[in-house]
């Protein structure tokens, strides 16, 4: 049985790329909103994420305001995938 990934037993950041992985890209207020987190936290884990390479952050202007939009890599989309099959060798499912 393979360890999981230590990155995403964190509820916020399997949060994150739970939403990431069915949208591919989502803005930082959605997720913010979605996951009920402050702007302080969520801008924390998404950049432990973003650090191991399991996200990208995009900062664009939309008219004259900034939109920051996140985006799940492939990298990503393997260790989420990975996580969750460990997890059901975990749980022996």
């Amino acid at each position: 049985m393979k360890a999981l990934d230590p990155l995403l037993t964190t509820p916020l950041r399997l949060g994150a790329m739970s939403i990431l992985i069915k949208l591919k890209a989502a803005s930082f207020v959605y997720l913010k909103e979605q996951l009920k987190a402050t702007q302080g936290n969520l801008s924390v884990q998404l950049n432990k994420l973003k650090d191991a390479g399991y996200i990208k952050i995009v900062v664009r202007f939309e008219g004259n305001y900034p939109l920051t939009e996140i985006k799940i890599t492939s990298t990503g989309i393997r260790a989420f995938e990975d996580h969750v099959i460990n997890l059901k060798d975990c749980l022996h499912l």
